[in-house]
């Protein structure tokens, strides 16, 4: 039999912290053949990304390894950083979880998957322009060549997710690590991808080890699984023996965490929280020396909704739609054009320093949890940082009021000293949950705030919002492509489209009834995945 292109064997990670070691990978080992996709699943902090990234050596300096990890013949343990350079991202390439991240925020689209593309492959900068506009086009982002100056803050999550595989895949790479390649991209996008990947995979032999918590999609596009928690490999097989008949209770427990319910009823006539009259927002287009406007981005046009108390507010729709971006602009986070009230007061002319005191009644959990906390505070300083700026709590009670906070979102109050580099991508997002519950405040946009979490944590923050709301009479305006999430979670859904509402009501009617063919094909690419497992 041939040798399998990827060969781990009694890999153990582990790293200092404090007087001691933290063990956080334990003797796991897989392989991967040539063409063939493995995918690795289980809750996040099992160890999943963790493996993933010591295949290429990118684990920071106080890791510690043991065992081996074969590539093609090459002990990859064995090589030093020039000879791992030659590897990286074009042998292997890998799609991290995090885009923004990943990317760096100083350079444009077009030079950073052109640097790809001159360092291992050599093109020089008109072929190497022409590549990138190529692999944009490839991975379904429209009107590709006016992204290509632009830089990542600029793109959409899903938008900066489509960039990182394009740089991923410039080079035709033998093996692709694709850790939760498709968590920020909305159900339609996400089909396309995974079309791509599975066409480039027949073309170039290619083999993939495909990270991640969505076991829909691993029941459809792997091969094989290998089943993680706590750094243990606890089960592993043909994928479709081991979701047709799991042997481990761990295997069952994930599999049985499909987000359920309903939100509970509203009160009858419950008062207005929140109004938005015609809500514009417009980005302009410069080109040429003088930087004239020549063209407008039109994420939010015309845009009208009403929010309740104790309501959740759905926002569905594809990347790019402009969900996002009128979730900012209701927070006074984006400018925009348009009348808002809240708590019966008009806000949008407000300026900063008025609109300050409102702040503590208005947060925001964002997409993506590592690039809103900072990486110099610890857990304690993040979550306590409102309640320091609002005066909400005196020295003795803030503490107590912070270990509540993560302990409301299943954390263990002890972490509370670490950074959030010492986290996985889900505990991350759980963190950011915390510190907006911190400030116990009446409206919470939630912007993407499970994308990040496995199913099993996923119905847990379900659970939390549904008690929250129920307990703290919360609003919630739920942005989310996770269609079966925002069904579990909204009393009303609207959905977008090119910065418009083509559709909106009651979330029950809505799935039960879409009047519009686009609601139809987000419902079906959501949920037939479901109906075919």
């Amino acid at each position: 039999m041939d040798k399998p292109l990827l060969a781990i064997n009694d890999l153990r990670i582990s790293f200092a912290q404090g007087d001691g070691r933290v063990e956080a990978v334990k003797g796991v080992s897989f392989a991967v053949n040539a063409g063939e996709t493995v995918g690795l699943v289980g809750e996040s902090g099992s160890g999943k990304s963790i493996t993933a990234l010591s295949i290429l050596q990118l684990l920071p300096e106080n890791a510690r390894l043991t065992g081996t990890i074969d590539f093609n013949g090459k002990a990859l343990l064995d090589l030093c950083q020039a000879q791992m350079r030659q590897v990286r991202g074009h042998k292997i390439s890998m799609i991290f979880q995090e885009p923004m991240t990943a990317l760096n925020p100083l350079h444009t689209v077009e030079k950073q998957i052109g640097e790809v593309l001159t360092l291992h492959l050599g093109m020089d900068r008109n072929a190497a322009s022409a590549k990138t506009l190529e692999l944009l086009e490839l991975v379904g982002i429209h009107n590709a060549h006016t992204r290509l100056k632009a830089y990542p803050h600029e793109l959409s999550g899903g938008q900066r997710q489509r960039v990182m595989i394009a740089m991923a895949l410039a080079c035709e790479p033998t093996l692709l690590i694709a850790d939760e390649p498709t968590t920020a991209l909305d159900v339609t996008v996400q089909r396309q991808i995974l079309d791509l990947l599975a066409q480039l995979q027949d073309k170039l032999d290619m083999a993939i080890l495909f990270i991640s918590h969505d076991l829909n999609l691993i029941r459809h596009v792997t091969d094989r699984i290998c089943v993680m928690k706590d750094g243990e490999i606890v089960e592993h097989g043909a994928t479709e023996a081991v979701f047709k008949a799991p042997q481990h209770p761990y295997t069952m427990d994930l599999l049985n965490a499909e987000p359920t319910g309903q939100p509970e009823p509203l009160m009858d006539n419950p008062p207005a929280l929140m109004n938005a009259e015609n809500i514009k927002v417009w980005f302009p287009v410069k080109k040429g020396f003088f930087r004239r406007t020549v063209g407008h981005v039109k994420a939010v046009t015309d845009l009208s909704l009403a929010i309740c108390r104790g309501e959740t507010l759905g926002i569905v729709g594809e990347s790019g739609s402009g969900k996002t971006t009128l979730g900012l602009a209701l927070l006074k986070l984006q400018h925009s054009e348009g009348q808002m009230h809240f708590l019966n007061q008009r806000i949008d002319a407000l300026d900063q320093k008025q609109f300050r005191p409102l702040r503590r009644e208005m947060q925001i959990v964002f997409q993506d949890p590592f690039g809103s906390l900072s990486p110099r505070m610890t857990i304690a300083d993040i979550v306590g940082e409102g309640l320091d700026i609002h005066k909400l709590a005196s020295k003795s009670g803030r503490e107590q009021q912070i270990i509540s906070a993560l302990a409301a979102v299943g954390l263990d109050p002890q972490c509370r000293h670490r950074y959030p580099h010492e986290f996985s991508g889900g505990q991350r997002q759980r963190i950011a949950i915390a510190r907006a519950l911190a400030l116990r405040p009446q409206l919470i946009v939630l912007d993407e705030p499970t994308s990040a979490l496995d199913r099993t944590v996923q119905s847990q923050i379900i659970d939390l919002l549904s008690c929250l709301q129920k307990e703290y009479n919360l609003s919630y305006i739920f942005i989310s492509h996770d269609l079966a999430v925002v069904k579990a979670m909204s009393h009303r859904i609207i959905v977008m489209q090119g910065g418009q509402i083509v559709e909106q009501g009651i979330t029950g009617e809505v799935f039960a009834q879409p009047r519009q063919a686009y609601t139809r094909e987000l419902i079906n690419a959501a949920f037939e995945a479901n109906r075919s497992g």
